[in-house]
């Protein structure tokens, strides 16, 4: 499905990439699933990965949360820059290091049901509309829950697949 253009297609395709995800790494049999990555991938595991989409979608809550209240909020994270984003992605592996895979399978599902609950409370127009809120800056609301959602999803099944071979 190509990038969504409406309401519907943002929350369809949201669902759809993660069930394409966790069923995936259901299905992979144990040994699978704990074993490391190949060297100088960053997230090192399964369980890393999906710690890792688990913390974006906490930012974009707190995001989200801190921008509608008329606030800038500090994205991507307080203390970092999109230049400096691989030091917050290191910095969320090392946070999440104990965390067990079926925990971490839990927190995603918990943080992308509440990632939904914004697709579901604005319209269309709320959602897809550049420039519609201060805190977006030049692009709009929808293009946040994209990246935090469909094409996050998207980049992990390829991750995994890719490490996994």
């Amino acid at each position: 499905m190509p990038r969504p253009k409406s309401k519907e297609e943002l929350i369809v395709l949201s669902q759809k990439n993660l069930d394409k995800l966790i069923g995936m790494v259901n299905n992979y049999p144990e040994q699978k699933t704990v074993q490391e990555f190949p060297a100088g991938t960053l997230n090192r595991n399964i369980k890393d990965v999906l710690a890792h989409l688990h913390t974006w979608h906490l930012m974009m809550l707190e995001w989200y949360k801190v921008g509608m209240n008329g606030d800038n909020p500090a994205i991507p994270s307080l203390g970092f820059t999109w230049k400096t984003l691989p030091e917050l992605n290191r910095k969320i592996q090392d946070e999440n290091k104990g965390l067990p895979l079926s925990k971490a399978i839990n927190l995603l599902l918990e943080s992308h049901g509440e990632i939904h609950k914004i697709m579901d409370k604005h319209t269309d127009e709320e959602l897809f509309e550049k420039k519609r809120y201060h805190w977006t800056g030049s692009t709009s609301l929808a293009a946040y829950l994209i990246s935090n959602t469909s094409s996050h999803y998207d980049w992990a099944i390829k991750l995994i697949k890719k490490a996994l071979k």
